[in-house]
Parts: structure tokens; sequence; C-alpha cells
């Protein structure tokens, strides 16, 4: 918009310009317009499903023993209790997320609106920690699991059995390097991966149950052994619960089964239809595989075989395809399971360069450059290694860490949901919901108390994001933060019927005549300044100033004789500063806005009200920001305080 942008042109280094390549304008990200326009693209639902299944069923590939490690002989019990808390809890608490938040900002958006201003955005900034944890988790925990399948694989090198970290390290660094390159989300390689990688599932689990039927003993093998620990079946099911949170990364994909809502094809209801389709095939076909690979491996694999440096371990389903299905199958197996981990890893890093920018700097809580994807490649692809070295790269030990970011994630949606139901009295929903949020409370607290290392990463997560969201915050404060101005019909007339632009700020109290006319008796007093010579009164009044930026709407009207521009802003001297560059780009002349002193008071606390509450000590607030907007003294608008 003119007036608003005078860019410097200087040279930039060709590593700056790579870096920052694709960088999209602060305008696209604010004001709400954004979430109304659909991609280029779109697919019908069951394509886009499989976007989100490349996270979902690719849980496939470790989750099974991962149960069996948590639950032992109990696991295909425990499966069965994660698999009703997944048909009766998460599902449908995101088919009513697909309804109320159709433009695939999720549960999030839903909070930030249903808690306005500081209390929804900081509980934002706090959930966006635990969103980091479970996608920089995914990326790290699906690498280490397709690195499992590579070092046990019986043609791979047998010296490389130690080289878990390294080749981890090399896939992580393999995806960075991809992102860096210019990667764009494909629909039709992961309708292809998860073609593939479902049917080589339907074998193997078919195989191994076939197996299971025809060694009946093993079966009552495994019912011994329930019998011998457990005194009856209410203890099985009391075990159960308490071993659940442990397997929550079978939950994994619900949000980002609503992320990828506006790539489904059709109208909004269309869409959110077509959501709700994914949502629910997914959920049912997720939850077939979970019981019956649960069961079979339970049945059919040696516990010692599981546990940190057996066959097993991480691979469970290829251990029994290798074993039952000979070494080429399993191969084949591997290449599937480590293809859709890849790509898992992959829709994970685009969630979070699809997330940044959708809140960060929205918020005017990021710096600049992270609207750009290269940089925060790097910055994520970091982290990775930074975790899979702590972790050494085991697929077990992170799996506490991905519960906690999945299980925080469905929490927060319940939450939403709940709240959402209240608000709207429907007190059914609300109930029904809130007892889906004490369950997924209960999950979240018991995973954290049993391994605290989630919770540890994700509130080191919150605290870097809350200490640069300040930071930035502090330091954009005196951009224009308007993306757009637009003046009435009213306001056009007096602008034109204005000899030269005098403007004279008022703060809005009573608005009666008695105050237009102090205030006019003020202008003289203290600027010389007559009524007959046009001047203007401009008012902004702040409503929520948690908001960085936004559209500036300015509305004329008359009152007692005297004409007034009114507008509504985030904040007043930023309003103000892109108010008179707008004029003076509309009229040709040198607006003048006057202020009187604001009263005496500390600095420190000025520049907070500022910051917090978008109003402060507006005079030279005013003029800074018009300082760093138009750089030519000559050509700035000119601030006048009395």
């Amino acid at each position: 918009m003119a007036g608003l942008d005078h860019p410097v042109s200087t040279p930039e280094p060709a590593l700056r310009r790579w870096l920052l390549k694709g960088l999209q304008r602060p305008e696209g990200l604010v004001g709400g317009s954004a979430e109304e326009q659909p991609p280029d693209h779109q697919h019908s639902w069951w394509q886009v499903m499989c976007l989100t299944g490349v996270d979902y069923f690719s849980t496939l590939g470790y989750q099974p023993g991962i149960a069996a490690l948590a639950a032992g002989a109990l696991s295909p019990i425990a499966t069965l209790v994660l698999v009703a808390l997944t048909l009766f809890g998460a599902l449908p608490t995101y088919r009513a997320v697909a309804e109320q938040s159709p433009h695939g900002l999720g549960s999030l958006s839903m909070l930030e609106r249903l808690l306005p201003g500081w209390r929804g955005k900081l509980l934002v900034l706090f959930l966006l920690g635990f969103v980091a944890t479970a996608f920089i988790v995914t990326i790290t925990l699906s690498a280490a699991d397709a690195t499992a399948h590579i070092l046990h694989n019986p043609f791979v090198p047998h010296f490389l059995s130690t080289w878990q970290v390294p080749v981890t390290l090399v896939l992580i660094a393999a995806l960075g390097g991809v992102f860096l390159a210019g990667f764009s989300e494909a629909i039709s390689i992961a309708v292809v991966l998860v073609a593939v990688y479902l049917a080589l599932n339907v074998v193997v689990v078919g195989v191994a149950l076939q197996h299971v039927l025809v060694a009946p003993n093993l079966v009552t093998s495994w019912q011994d052994s329930l019998t011998a620990d457990y005194s009856s079946p209410i203890a099985m099911v009391a075990v159960a619960l308490y071993v659940m949170p442990k397997l929550a990364l079978g939950l994994s994909g619900f949000e980002t089964g609503v992320a990828v809502m506006p790539l489904v094809k059709g109208t909004l209801p269309e869409r959110i239809k077509g959501a709700r389709k994914l949502l629910t095939t997914a959920a049912l076909i997720m939850s077939v595989f979970l019981i019956s690979s649960s069961f079979a491996t339970t049945v059919l694999i040696p516990a010692e075989e599981f546990a940190e440096g057996g066959s097993a371990n991480g691979r469970a389903l290829a251990y029994l395809a290798h074993l039952y299905l000979g070494d080429w199958f399993g191969t084949a197996y591997d290449l599937s399971t480590i293809a859709i981990l890849w790509f898992a890893g992959a829709s994970a890093l685009a969630g979070l360069l699809n997330i940044v920018p959708r809140y960060l700097p929205r918020y005017g809580m990021a710096p600049d450059w992270t609207r750009a994807a290269r940089p925060m490649v790097l910055v994520f692809t970091v982290i990775a290694f930074v975790i899979t070295l702590v972790f050494g790269a085991e697929v077990e030990a992170q799996g506490g860490a991905y519960a906690t970011g999945v299980l925080a994630l469905i929490l927060s949606a319940a939450v939403a949901v709940a709240l959402s139901a209240w608000t709207r009295r429907t007190i059914k929903a609300a109930v029904f919901f809130g007892a889906v949020t004490l369950i997924f409370a209960y999950a979240t607290v018991a995973n954290i108390i049993e391994r605290p290392d989630g919770l540890v990463i994700a509130l080191l997560f919150v605290l870097a994001i809350v200490v640069i969201s300040l930071v930035s915050r502090a330091t954009r404060s005196t951009e224009l933060r308007v993306t757009r101005i637009t003046l009435d019909e009213t306001a056009r007339r007096f602008i034109n019927e204005a000899g030269e632009i005098y403007l004279v700020a008022n703060e809005p109290h009573s608005r009666d005549a008695k105050e237009y006319v102090d205030k006019a008796r003020e202008a003289w007093e203290l600027h010389r300044l007559r009524t007959k010579e046009g001047l203007l009164f401009l008012e902004v009044t702040v409503p929520d100033a948690s908001e960085f930026a936004g559209e500036l709407r300015v509305s004329g009207e008359e009152r007692h004789g005297f004409r007034i521009l009114t507008m509504q802003s985030t904040t007043v001297a930023n309003a103000v500063a892109a108010l008179l560059l707008h004029l003076r780009d509309l009229t040709g002349k040198t607006p003048h806005v006057y202020f009187h002193w604001a009263a005496e008071g500390n600095p420190i606390g000025a520049l907070l009200r500022y910051l917090v509450f978008g109003g402060g000590d507006i005079p030279p607030l005013t003029r800074e920001v018009l300082r760093q907007a138009e750089p030519d003294p000559a050509r700035r608008p000119v601030v006048h305080v009395g």
C-alpha cells in the first residue's frame, strides 16, 4: 500500500537473498483474509487423508514394539483401550474442530477466539511449545525408527549396527536439505507411499494372524501369562488404563488432519464434510491395524526381542515380515517403512513451517526472517540434531516426549471444543467433551509423571518462544503495523475540503460538546490553531492491544459542529503515523498532527503501557514510527507537541 513501505535500495548478499527467497509480506499474515483463500490445488478427501496418513499410519513402524515394552503381555488389551479413546474421544473432538475451524488453523485458533486478548495469545504461545515438541520429535523419532529398519536389515553390513546416531543425523540432514532446495509437499507422493505401506501391512499382519491361528498353543501361552500376572479382568483393564498414556503415540495425526483441511476440494460445507470423512476413515483404518498388529506381535515375538538391542526393537512388524515372508519381502517392507517414516518427518517439518508464520509474526512475536522457509528449516534441523544426540537416536526413549506433545495437542483441542459447546449453551455436548477433556488430562499428567523428559523439552520450547516473542514484540513495536487503510465517504470529504491537513489528537471520553470545545480551545492555546482553519479531530480507540497489526478503517462524523475522524487500531501511535503517511500520498500535502504532552510519569512505565495496552507516551512514539517509516525528513509528516 502506498505510504506504508519505503524500501531502501541496497544490494543484498547472495546468501541472504537465497535464505530469504519466498519471504512473504506481513500483509498476507494478518487480518484473517489468508484463512479464506483456498490453496491453488485441492484434492479429494481420500487423497488428503493420505497426507495425514504419512504421520498417522507411519506410527505402525514403532507403535507395536513400544506397546509391548510398556504393557508386556497386556499390550493387546491396552491397545483396545487406546482404540476406544481414539474412536470415542479424539475422533469426536477433532470432528468438532473441523467444523468450527475449517480453514486449517486447528484447535489453537479456536482457543485464541474463545479467549480474546492477551489471555488467548499467551495460551497459544504456551501451547506452541507442545506443538513444537510434537512435530520436532516426530522428525527425530521417525528418523530414528527409519534408521532401525535400515541397520537391522540382513543385507546391511553388520559393522554399521552401532551407527544409529550418525545414520539418523544423516536422514535428518537429508530432510533439511530437501526443504532448503525447495521441497513442495506433493499429495501424489503421499498417496503412493500410504497405499504401498498399508498394502504391505495387510500382507504382514494377515500372515502373522494366520500363524497365530495354526498355532493355538501360542494363544494359550499368552492367556496363561495374563492369568498368572493379573488376578481378574478388572485388574487387567485397570493396568491397561494405567499404561495407556505410554501408548499415546498411536493418537498422532489428528491435528495434522485438521491442518490439511484447506486442501480438501469443494465449498466450505463440502470441505468440512470431507474432513470428517478423512478423520473417521483414518481412525478406523488405524484402529484395525493397531489391534491386529498388537495382538500378532505380542503373541508371536519373544519378549526379549522388543528390548533395546533386540531384533524387534522399534520394528516389530518388520521382524515378522522377515521371519515369515523372507528377507526379500522383508526388505521391501523395510524400504516402504523407511520411506513413509521419512515422509512423516517431511510432513512434520512442513507443519512447523506452516504454523510459525500463522501465529508468531502475526503477533509481532517473531523476527521478520521467520516468515521465510529456509532460515526456519535450518533452525528446526539444528534442534532436531540436538534432540537426536540427547536421546541417542533411541526410538523408545523418545516415546515419552512424543506422547507428551501429542497428548497436549489433543487435550487443548478437547478444552477448546468443550469451551465452545459451553459458550453456545449446548449442555450435553459440553458435558461429553468435558469428560473427554478429563480423560486426556489424566493421560497427559500420567505421561508427564512417568516420563518428564517430554515436559522438559516442551517447557524449553515454551521458554524460548516466550523470550523470543517478547524481545521481538519490543523491537518490532515501532513498525507501522497496518496492513491496509480505507476511508469512508465522509472522511474522504473532510480531507478533500480541508485546505491543509491539521489533525488534533483527542482521547475520546464522554464525546459531548464540552469535550470538543475544550479541545478546540487547547488547540488554540498550545498551537494557535483556529477551527475555521479546517482542523480535524482524530480519535483512535484500541479494542485489543494484543493484536500486532490489522486493517485501519477511518470514519468521518460531525458532532457538535466539529469534524472528527475516528478509527480503531491495535495501537495509537502506529495508527496515527500510518494514517499521516497515507494522507500524504493521497493528497500530496504534508499532514500535521497536534498532541498535548501526556501526564508526567516514569518513561519505562509509559513504554510498558505502549507494549501491552497500545497507549503510553503517544507523541514521541508517533514521531519515532514516522522516522523509521520515512527516512526523508522533507517528506515526513510533522508531529507537534504542546
